[in-house]
């Protein structure tokens, strides 16, 4: 009796784990790309990526672009493919894949028509890295940020710019940089500011003299002289600290044109919400 129940437990056994492996079996061809696609040509799956991305589900108009690429490497939409996954990516708020989607497409389509696109969305790139859903609608001081990002967009479109004197993105570009010439300008106005209350009198006044040479006409120059104002004062430099107000008084005789607050990033952020980057 002991033997039959054995044998019995056995064959059980046996049978459950063919049953588990048909079932394993089943799932894993579901979750297989390859059969979920089959029988889309490139159009289907052009279709469905832009309806994807229509809808703002810019994980899965990823996912359908790579698999497009990846079964029609060299169709010829090719490169347009490429293209749209760069953008899919900045969408999706992945910036270095983005980028790197980008790049690639620059380097394996040097001559595409389109090439001035990919260098304008690594300058989107940059130029939206770290900024919130808050920052978008509310005027928030972007100055105070690490300038790393802002730099680097502005070589971007500085770029795209001497590439492409003919591009449609120029306008388009040349505004953000303006917005990104004030922001980085009045940076260097609050390390000085920053310097001053380390009573690091000549490191501020060598920032705040950057500002003013190297940022002229941006709202950040009187505030830049301010700064050179105290800080020639402090160090005793009365003959400079006099020259400083004079140029101040000359040419700022009510204050500075445009208020400190935000110096105009709550214009540029909202004109980046509702602006074109396709």
């Amino acid at each position: 009796m002991r033997l039959i129940l054995i044998k019995f437990f056995i064959i059980f056994s046996l049978g459950l784990s063919l049953q588990g492996c048909g079932v394993f079996g089943d799932s894993a061809d579901e979750a297989n790309p390859e059969n979920e696609y089959a029988g889309w040509n490139t159009e289907k799956f052009r279709t469905e990526a832009q309806k994807m991305v229509d809808a703002g589900n810019y994980e899965k108009a990823i996912k359908l672009y790579e698999a497009l690429e990846s079964r029609y490497p060299f169709g010829e939409s090719s490169a347009q493919t490429q293209l749209d996954i760069a953008y899919a990516y900045f969408k999706n708020a992945e910036p270095e894949s983005a980028i790197a989607a980008a790049d690639r497409f620059i380097k394996m389509n040097p001559r595409n028509p389109h090439v001035d696109y990919a260098y304008y969305l690594k300058g989107l790139v940059n130029y939206n890295r770290d900024i919130g859903f808050i920052d978008r609608f509310l005027p928030t001081d972007t100055s105070q940020r690490d300038p790393g990002s802002a730099r680097e967009a502005y070589r971007n479109f500085e770029e795209l710019i001497r590439r492409y004197p003919g591009s449609r993105y120029l306008a388009d570009a040349r505004l953000r940089m303006i917005a990104l010439k004030n922001n980085l300008a009045m940076h260097d106005v609050h390390v000085a500011r920053y310097y001053m209350k380390r009573k690091a009198y000549i490191a501020a006044a060598n920032r705040a003299s950057g500002v003013v040479e190297n940022y002229q006409r941006t709202p950040a120059v009187p505030y830049a002289l301010q700064v050179l104002m105290e800080a020639y004062t402090e160090l005793g430099m009365k003959e400079l600290a006099d020259d400083t107000k004079r140029v101040y008084e000359q040419n700022y005789p009510d204050g500075p044109p445009v208020p400190e607050f935000k110096n105009m990033t709550f214009s540029h952020r909202l004109w980046d919400f509702i602006g074109f980057d396709k």
